[in-house]
């Protein structure tokens, strides 16, 4: 059959078996997949990938398991060994490179900014708001103007005066650079603690993993998308949610996939007829579709970004990711799917199948509606082909050729991460030396214990489950305390300093959330609990001299935020909230009975 057909099937219709598959010039109107777990989609999509592989065409895997990259590797051939990028980072001993942050062309920084943003929204959707959004884009599109920023960058820029004022000096866009001197030296304590701990908290959580700074942390990519795509490259991305968190997996991602719609359209400068299609396999795209999968499945076909995505149900889609995907998708498989889908998918394969048909078709069958020569015709019914076996084993060949083009001995790159982490703590010294305003000081040194004790609190607030294993990860929080003493010298100052609330207060918070979250039925587990207080209070006992800094308020704002889902599953009124914000009192030092 002509190479450029993607075969994937055959019929099956009164016995007559004929393969079939897609056109070139059809993939490019891309092609959606939907099916129950189990049902064959993965399978189909490597028979695909192989097909491209072999056909010599550039292709990225996006795997959120990790079983479909290792499938693959089983298969590629001796003469494109070179040609494979694998970005895997479960491996942590050779992290590759990737920073979202790397400088982009002047026309493209909001693009980025707006794609980062849509990312995190995504994940952190439940805790989203108007305010987290404007300081977190103000900071992103600041740091695409300065040179070799990482997302390091955006913890530092919030709370480091040094560095922000670099940032803010070489910066070209006068809007941003007015947030910076004219609204955000403006915020007091309270409205600047209250606005930046979200998103300490939520991209903290993000780079407190090694694995993903490692990645991340690095100023220059080793992985060049623009290059994968115009030499037709092939990049798997191994995403296995077992080993890197579900979290950091849908990140890294939906970043990947973000960059590489950008760099599709940057081939805008390279006529349509010259670019080379790029195939782009997404299982499980729902873990990584953002909005502007919308905008991809519009305007990709023309950049020859050509989309292969596979989900289960459709109710895991947003709306407008949804509509994007019937509006946009040339061709249609559809494999077993529930009652629910089925209602919504007869519309598109009647009048030749039903609902009825969908839930009862058997593994590897489909119902199919293929774009042909630009036209998608009627449904049909077909089955998937298997997998040959492989020929060739060369995986470890293969991942040692990748670790030694892309990626960077880990020793390394922590060894950079802590010279950057370093040039902090200097900065802010010399700051402090030349008349840095003492208590804005302060503040900032608070950020770091702010973060930490945010983790102790999440710790408190959940559920265990009756198995040693969550037992011991409380018991892993009460050591990460004594962690805190060696990690930064510029946050034990901080915690030495600042006067936090009553422990009248912080031991009624934390019995409601105890209570809700029915961890008093064990008693071992109220001991970890009380142990964790105990054990903040030695870190956190301020020394004898303590500045008359007010962010008592601070930390009670923190919270109650964090609590007030507690309060109202408890019954608790305003009123016994603002008793216990009378109670807290400036400069008063916390005690744990």
């Amino acid at each position: 059959m002509d190479k450029e057909i993607s075969v994937f099937a055959e019929t099956n219709f009164r016995h007559k078996k004929e393969k079939f598959g897609v056109k070139e010039d059809d993939r490019r109107r891309h092609m959606y997949i939907i099916g129950k777990t189990g049902v064959g989609k993965t399978n189909m999509m490597e028979n695909m990938v192989i097909s491209d592989i072999n056909a010599g065409h550039g292709v990225a895997v996006v795997d959120p398991h990790g079983e479909f990259v290792d499938k693959i590797l089983q298969y590629i051939p001796k003469n494109r060994i070179n040609d494979v990028v694998l970005f895997n980072p479960a491996d942590i001993d050779h992290p590759v490179a990737f920073n979202p942050l790397e400088t982009v062309s002047a026309d493209q920084k909001n693009l980025v900014a707006s794609g980062l943003i849509s990312i995190f929204q995504k994940i952190w959707q439940e805790s989203w708001g108007p305010r987290l959004e404007y300081i977190l884009r103000n900071t992103i599109i600041s740091l695409l103007d300065y040179p070799d920023s990482t997302m390091f960058g955006i913890l530092r820029i919030l709370v480091d005066n040094e560095y922000r004022k670099k940032v803010v000096k070489s910066l070209n866009d006068p809007v941003i650079h007015d947030f910076w001197t004219k609204e955000f030296a403006q915020y007091n304590e309270k409205t600047r603690v209250d606005a930046i701990l979200p998103i300490q908290n939520k991209v903290g959580q993000f780079l407190s993993s090694p694995t993903i700074r490692n990645i991340v942390g690095q100023p220059k990519s080793k992985i060049d998308i623009r290059k994968i795509m115009d030499n037709k490259k092939i990049l798997l991305l191994r995403l296995a949610q077992g080993q890197i968190g579900e979290d950091n997996a849908a990140l890294l991602g939906a970043m990947m996939i973000t960059k590489m719609q950008l760099t599709a359209m940057s081939r805008v400068d390279v006529l349509e007829e010259k670019r080379n299609d790029f195939y782009l396999y997404v299982d499980e795209f729902q873990n990584f579709a953002t909005e502007s999968f919308a905008k991809i499945l519009s305007e990709a076909r023309k950049y020859r970004l050509n989309l292969i995505l596979a989900n289960q149900y459709i109710a895991q889609l947003s709306e407008p990711v949804r509509d994007a995907i019937f509006g946009n998708a040339g061709s249609l498989v559809c494999f077993r799917v529930g009652a629910t889908d089925s209602l919504f998918l007869d519309k598109e394969l009647e009048p030749v199948f039903d609902a009825n048909d969908l839930v009862n078709l058997d593994k590897y069958q489909v119902y199919v509606k293929l774009s042909v020569d630009g036209v998608t015709g009627n449904a049909f019914s077909a089955k998937t082909l298997k997998i040959p076996e492989p020929t060739d084993d060369n995986v470890q060949t293969i991942i040692r050729a990748s670790q030694e083009r892309y990626a960077t001995d880990r020793e390394f790159v922590e060894q950079k991460i802590s010279e950057w982490a370093a040039s902090n703590e200097k900065e802010n010294n010399l700051g402090a030396e030349n008349g840095q305003n003492v208590q804005e000081t302060q503040v900032n040194n608070y950020q770091g214990y702010g973060r930490y004790l945010q983790e102790i609190k999440e710790n408190i607030s959940k559920k265990p489950v009756e198995s040693m294993d969550d037992q011991q990860k409380l018991e892993e929080s009460v050591s990460k305390i004594e962690t805190i003493k060696q990690i930064d010298k510029n946050d034990i100052n901080g915690i030495e300093n600042i006067p936090t609330v009553k422990s009248e207060q912080i031991k009624k918070m934390t019995s409601k959330i105890i209570q809700s979250r029915d961890i008093n039925k064990s008693e071992d587990k109220l001991e970890i609990n009380k142990k964790i207080l105990t054990d903040v209070n030695q870190v956190s006992r301020p020394s004898e001299k303590q500045p008359e800094i007010n962010n008592n308020e601070l930390i009670y704002q923190s919270f109650k935020s964090d609590t007030s889902h507690i309060v109202e599953e408890t019954g608790d009124s305003k009123d016994e909230d603002q008793e216990m914000k009378k109670e807290i009192k400036p400069g008063e030092i916390i005690k744990f009975d």
